[in-house]
């Protein structure tokens, strides 16, 4: 079972104000890029499931995590049907995250006390997700869809919304503003952040290093005046 409830997920995507995602084959790389952004800050990683081994290289994962950071919550994103977030769910994924909405997924996480956030790429989708009692709601594709201009658009009517966006979230100080002043509660960042060059090189205290910045700038735009 999840070793962090669906509250104490939302609490550290909220408090944190960012997901680092990405997908390796390699148990031993997936470990550690995912102990360089714990490193760097980040409290909640998403690893995606892009990949014929994603199950077993969780579940590795969750093993490290458990035996070295137990304080971290691990979660399971690509997700677009419920008998895949059943199979993590039973590998102990903290969370759910999807690049669509899924109403059997997002019941049966229910039923675990497992976040889950889907992907939604309108106002009545996002109405959908909250009505089905998604705290926080993925913004995907959020550059495509009007970047952070949509996030202030959809806050307008629906104040209370929590969205966070992926896919057009830049690790710059320009970009990360922009969204988070915007109103986004949160930021997904995948590739950007992960980056291949930095993996392939082993360069994992740059990968902290980059986390760490990101965080920084997060701190630093949610700061008053």
């Amino acid at each position: 079972m999840a070793r962090h409830d669906r509250l104490s997920v939302w609490g550290a995507m909220l408090e944190t104000g960012l997901v680092p995602l990405f997908y390796h084959g390699d148990p031993g790389v997936a470990r550690a890029v995912t102990a360089a952004c714990v490193e760097g800050g980040a409290r909640a990683i998403e690893f995606t499931n892009r990949g014929g081994k994603a199950l077993s290289v969780f579940a590795a994962l969750v093993e490290w995590r458990d035996r070295e950071r137990s304080d971290v919550a691990l979660g399971v994103g690509s997700v677009v049907d419920a008998p895949t977030a059943a199979l993590f769910i039973a590998h102990s994924a903290d969370f759910v995250v999807g690049p669509v909405l899924n109403a059997e997924v997002a019941r049966l996480c229910n039923r675990r006390k497992v976040a889950y956030v889907p992907g939604c790429g309108s106002v009545t989708e996002i109405s959908e997700a909250e009505e089905l009692g998604c705290e926080i709601v993925k913004v995907f594709p959020a550059g495509e869809l009007g970047g952070p201009d949509f996030i202030k658009s959809v806050l307008a009517p629906m104040p209370w919304a929590r969205l966070l966006p992926t896919g057009g979230v830049e690790p710059t100080e320009e970009s990360i503003r922009a969204w988070l002043n915007a109103g986004a509660a949160c930021l997904g960042m995948g590739s950007k952040l992960v980056r291949k060059d930095l993996v392939d090189a082993g360069d994992y205290a740059g990968l902290a290093a980059l986390t760490a910045q990101v965080l920084g700038w997060v701190r630093d735009s949610r700061r008053p005046g």
